[in-house]
Formats: C-alpha cells, sequence, structure tokens
C-alpha cells in the first residue's frame, strides 16, 4: 500500500515535471487563476442581479473560460519554433485595425458603457481593446526586429520593381508606413471609444519600440505625433460644441474631479447635489472603503459588504474586493506575483538571442504587470480609467488575451531555458566562502567542542 502510494506520488510530481516552460511564471499564473477562481464567485452578487442569473452560473461560465484560456496556454507552450510567432505576429496589426474598424463602423458591434467597445461573433463577446494591445506587441515587436535586419520585403519589392516608388528604400519612410502610422491609427481608433484605453496602449506601444531599439528621435517623433492628434480631437470636440468626440466630456470631467475633488460635508445630504455627488462618485468611494475596512487581516471570505454596494467591484476595482476580503497581506501576496513576473520576465529577456524574443517578452511583461499596476493605483484613489486586473477580475476576453499572453512568454521561456540556469547559476552567491575557509571554520568549531569547561575558562 505504501509502495503504490509512492509511485503515485512519483507519477503525480513527473507529470508537474514533464510540463515545459518555466516552472516560476507557470506558479504565478497558478496563484493569479486560483485568485481569480475564489474572487469572481465571491465579488458579482450584484452582477448576478443585473444579468438575472446567480453567482454559481457566473462561477461555472468562469470555470469555462479558465479551461479555454489553460487550452489557450498549454497550446501556446507546445509551440517550438519562434518563427511562428515570428510568423503571426506581422499580421498583428491588420487584425488590430479590422476589429477597430468593425467598431467605428458598428459592423458587429455592441456598447460597453455607451460606446462602441466590443464585438459579437458567433453569440461570444469579445472587448476589442484587450486584444489589440497585445496582438500590437507582437506586431510591433516583429517590425522592430523587420527594420533592423532590412526585412520589409513588400517595401523592398516595390521599390524596385517601380522606379517611382523607390522613396520606399529609404528607411525613414519605412519606419512611418511599418511603425509610426500603425500606432497612430491604432491610437486614433481606439480614442474613438476610450480614451484611457488609448493612452495606455499608447504607452505600451512606445515601450516596446523603445525597447526594439528604435532611435530615440523618431520614438519622439512618434509621441509629439500623438500629442497633436489628441489636441485635434480635443480642438474638434470643443469646436463643435461636444457634439464630436464626445467622450471628452468625460475625461474632462474625471481630470476636473481628480485635481478639486469635492469636499462631501459641504454637500447637503438629500438634496439633489448630493444625489448627483454620490452617483459620479459611488465607485470610488466604495472601494476606498472596502480597503480601509479590510485593514490588516480582511474581514475574511465572503464576507464583503461593499461587494452589494459598488457595481463594478467584481471587475474595475477587484483589488480593493481582495483588501476588503483578505486584508494588506492579501494584497501584499499580489503586487509580490505582479513585481516577480517583471523580474522574471528580465531574466527571460536577458537569455534571448533575438531582437523579436526580446522586445515581444518584455512587451508582454509589462503590458501584464503594467496593467496590474495600474489598476491597483486606481484602486488607491486614482483617476477611473477602467483597467482590469490582470488574470483575476472578471472578463472573458481580458482573460484570454493575457492567457495567450503568458502561453508565449512560456513558450519561449522554454526556448532559453538552458541559456537561463547558466545566468542564475552565474549569479554571485549570499554568502561567499570557499572549500578551504568553510573547513577550516568546521574544524574550529569541532575543536571547541571537544574542551571541556574547565578548559574553556581557562
Amino acid at each position: 500500500m505504501a509502495e503504490s502510494k509512492t509511485n503515485k506520488g512519483k507519477w503525480i510530481w513527473g507529470c508537474l515535471d514533464r510540463i515545459k516552460g518555466d516552472k516560476v511564471i507557470w506558479i504565478i499564473l497558478t496563484m493569479l487563476i486560483m485568485f481569480s477562481i475564489v474572487a469572481i464567485f465571491d465579488s458579482t452578487t450584484l452582477l448576478a442581479n443585473m444579468q438575472h442569473t446567480t453567482r454559481l452560473a457566473i462561477f461555472r461560465e468562469q470555470i469555462i473560460i479558465v479551461i479555454i484560456g489553460l487550452g489557450l496556454v498549454f497550446g501556446c507552450n507546445a509551440i517550438d519554433k519562434i518563427g511562428f510567432f515570428m510568423f503571426l505576429s506581422q499580421f498583428g496589426f491588420i487584425v488590430s485595425a479590422a476589429m477597430l474598424l468593425m467598431l467605428l463602423t458598428h459592423v458587429c458591434a455592441v456598447q460597453v458603457n455607451n460606446e462602441w467597445r466590443a464585438l459579437k461573433i458567433f453569440g461570444f463577446q469579445l472587448q476589442v481593446y484587450e486584444f489589440v494591445k497585445i496582438g500590437m506587441i507582437f506586431y510591433l515587436s516583429w517590425a522592430t526586429d523587420a527594420y533592423s535586419q532590412d526585412r520589409f520585403w513588400i517595401a523592398n519589392k516595390l521599390s524596385g520593381r517601380f522606379k517611382s516608388l523607390a522613396f520606399l528604400r529609404k528607411p525613414f519612410v519605412k519606419r512611418i508606413i511599418y511603425i509610426h502610422a500603425p500606432i497612430l491609427f491604432v491610437t486614433g481608433a481606439v480614442a474613438a471609444g476610450s480614451g484611457s484605453s488609448a493612452l495606455f496602449i499608447l504607452s505600451l506601444m512606445i515601450v516596446t519600440i523603445l525597447i526594439g531599439g528604435l532611435p530615440i528621435k523618431d520614438i519622439l517623433l512618434a509621441v509629439a505625433a500623438a500629442i497633436i492628434m489628441i489636441g485635434a480631437s480635443y480642438g474638434l470636440y470643443k469646436t463643435s460644441g461636444g457634439v464630436l468626440v464626445d467622450r471628452w466630456e468625460t475625461w474632462e470631467n474625471r481630470i476636473h474631479r481628480f485635481f478639486h475633488p469635492k469636499d462631501p460635508s459641504e454637500i447637503k445630504s438629500g438634496t439633489a447635489e448630493w444625489r448627483e455627488y454620490v452617483d459620479k462618485n459611488s465607485q470610488q468611494i466604495g472601494a476606498l472603503i472596502a480597503v480601509k475596512e479590510g485593514g490588516i487581516g480582511g474581514k475574511g471570505p465572503g464576507r464583503s459588504t461593499q461587494k452589494y454596494i459598488v457595481p463594478l467591484l467584481f471587475s474595475d476595482f477587484m483589488f480593493s474586493f481582495i483588501v476588503e476580503e483578505y486584508g494588506l497581506w492579501g494584497a501584499a501576496l499580489l503586487i509580490i506575483l505582479y513585481l516577480s513576473l517583471l523580474a522574471r520576465g528580465s531574466i527571460i529577456v536577458k537569455s534571448c538571442d533575438s531582437l523579436y524574443t526580446k522586445t515581444v517578452v518584455a512587451g508582454l511583461t509589462l503590458a501584464i504587470s503594467g496593467q496590474a499596476m495600474m489598476h491597483i493605483f486606481i484602486n488607491a484613489d486614482g483617476p477611473l480609467t477602467g483597467q482590469t486586473l490582470p488574470m483575476i477580475s472578471h472578463g472573458n476576453s481580458s482573460f484570454l488575451a493575457f492567457s495567450i499572453a503568458f502561453g508565449v512568454l512560456l513558450s519561449i521561456s522554454k526556448m532559453v531555458k538552458s541559456k537561463m540556469e547558466k545566468v542564475e547559476n552565474m549569479a554571485d552567491p549570499i554568502i561567499d566562502h570557499s572549500d578551504d575557509e568553510l573547513r577550516s571554520t568546521l574544524d574550529d568549531l569541532d575543536r571547541l567542542e571537544s574542551l571541556d569547561d574547565g578548559e574553556f575558562m581557562e
């Protein structure tokens, strides 16, 4: 019987050992998913009421999404060829642009918070911006690598065949066509539905091309162009009297509330002004109350009170919910997980051979950890931007998009495993003693133990 248990244990550990990819990232992913399953079940009381369903039904849906997400992780992790990812990455902008154009033209599009932000395809709703941010990291990683090696074959072929298109050979023109123009288009298209998402995705794209080695002056040019485009859209909003690009009204209100917060003690309770203030700030106030009531130890699983009050506690304010139920200890564990992912990603980057792999690993790692830090900042009374907590907040599209990101990270870490082990082995030990020093120390301890009390006193 004992032998049977031993064999079973060996079989389990053998299966775990056969799972390829960086074990640290696997642990981080597993713990985030465990957090998600528990948190979604506990925090979706209001969502269940709004959808006229039960928390158990939402929990079952989340389990299905987790299974699909893990399927994407294992599927990406099973790929052993970097070339396969590179080939698909060059279509990242085409796919992103197609989805954004469908939103702008309202083809298969649905409204989320009164804005066109999702597509409904075969009955499944896709949050477009979640896939665009990942797709553009893949594309720009490919584009910067292709630029460094002059592998833009379409531009090269056209410039060689047609004299009138000879200007396509110029590096500056290639950067505009393949890098700057896609960045500006995506930023503008996303800004039409969500200004905060546009700024976050623009930041990710700028960081990606910076890591990809694009000249600083070109990056500054792209930033300047984006600022001009943002300024032009704001000017259009003002000159049209708020009819065009009306998302600026939301941003004006958020910025004004952030820099000029109104003291609720100055508003008379029960008045129309009071009701308007509560309606606009109820989520942020509820999130701060959740953080305060959670304290150090938390209320315990299932004991949140703000989940009955804050409508988006299960998505935009998931971190506040976790603090309320699990306290600062639970919050600290989450922050450690995301920072550990960032640290592990940096180790993988150092072990990568090609510019593409370095850029895509750095970009995906920053997308996950950066969005997590932004979400935490928002929950700590930052300006509301609607960014979810990666792999934990309720949101099928976000979970699936980041599952692809984790799968690619694991696949690349598997390919550079030997180099990662070499880097870790070359790290200096915390305590550095040579064998001779260690042996001498042990001999001194043996002599000390052999002395009796009288000899020791002498």
